[in-house]
């Protein structure tokens, strides 16, 4: 998948795996705006901790189970702490938190050689965040921070 942008792929694939729930209209956006968030943060967090970019980079590339990963947990608990609660959701995020597993694992394998050095490191995954191969200023929100937060240690390497 050359040419992708990270956070588009997630909420393409948030909108899918909810279309199976009943979400209430009222409340659609902010539920899929807060997987896609929960999801994309949990990344991002992953990122600045040791060994992080290594997790990313087994999830990514399909090599790591979803259920078992830590950092699908921690997207559950971010979307559980920052959407379910506020939005008092109930027995309805249950169910949206139990699609997180299965939207990572279709995340699996979009992580590819993508600077042509012939292995998948950490500028393969700046360039996924950053939308491919194509040339893409890092954008604002959790882009920009997760662009900048991976820029900065690759900078340490």
């Amino acid at each position: 998948m050359a040419n992708i942008n990270l956070s588009d792929f997630i909420l393409k694939q948030v909108t899918s795996s909810a279309s199976k729930v009943d979400i209430p209209s009222n409340l659609k956006d902010q539920v899929l705006g807060g997987l896609s968030d929960s999801i994309f943060g949990s990344l991002t967090q992953t990122a600045t901790k040791k060994g992080g970019i290594d997790e990313i980079k087994e999830l990514l590339t399909g090599k790591a189970n979803p259920v078992n990963s830590s950092i699908t947990a921690l997207a559950g608990n971010l979307f559980t702490k920052n959407i379910v609660s506020k939005l008092n959701l109930g027995s309805l995020g249950t169910s949206l938190t139990a699609l997180i597993p299965g939207i990572m694992g279709k995340l699996g394998g979009i992580l590819k050689d993508q600077d042509g050095d012939g292995d998948v490191d950490l500028n393969d995954i700046l360039i996924t965040l950053k939308g491919g191969n194509k040339s893409t200023s890092a954008g604002s929100g959790l882009l920009g921070a997760a662009t900048s937060i991976l820029g900065g240690l690759l900078k340490k390497k």
